[in-house]
């Protein structure tokens, strides 16, 4: 059939039809290839993450904190340090401090929390820094995340103060309740 075609000066038409029947088949089978290599890296990569450890932030140690709370003297020491007396008479007594209500609430399209807690002092002095540790944990009550947040702001004496959508980190987004505790605070 092609020898008709190419006496009449068109038998370079004859085989596209053919060649483009080819050419659709090579380009099909190279993007199959293409989509089996993209699933294989995908797979691979999800099995790297899934091996790597937990970070810091992640983990359901208890927080430790960077603030120490001074324990009182006991009065028969004489040898006490003047960096101890220091800090007992800068630390403020957490008997008398506490947190009267607290809420929370996911923000960051789900995985940040934000506290919402009133904090009361009954105490003679007004007091500053207030650190705050939240623990979040599951519907069953299995512990997920532990976060803490100082609070640079000073309560006045014998006073209330809230605090409203505080940032307090990422969280897991399986946590269902948090409870909020005082770590630490200084007099003003």
């Amino acid at each position: 059939m092609n020898a008709r075609f190419d006496r009449i000066g068109l038998g370079r038409f004859a085989g596209t039809g053919e060649r483009l029947a080819r050419a659709v088949t090579v380009a099909s089978v190279s993007f199959g290839r293409g989509l089996l290599w993209l699933l294989a890296a995908i797979i691979l990569g999800c099995g790297i993450w899934m091996l790597l450890p937990l970070s810091k932030g992640n983990s359901t140690e208890p927080v430790k904190s960077d603030i120490a709370v001074a324990e009182p003297a006991a009065p028969g020491d004489a040898a006490v340090s003047p960096t101890a007396e220091a800090q007992t008479a800068t630390a403020a007594e957490l008997d008398r401090l506490r947190i009267s209500s607290q809420t929370w609430r996911r923000g960051g399209l789900g995985s940040k929390a934000l506290v919402t807690l009133t904090l009361r002092n009954d105490n003679d002095y007004a007091v500053r820094d207030v650190e705050i540790s939240c623990a979040f944990v599951r519907r069953d009550g299995t512990p997920l995340t532990a976060r803490s947040r100082v609070l640079s702001d000073t309560v006045s004496m014998k006073s209330r103060k809230t605090f409203a959508r505080i940032p307090v980190g990422y969280i897991n987004v399986n946590a269902d309740q948090a409870k909020c505790s005082l770590v630490a605070a200084r007099r003003a």
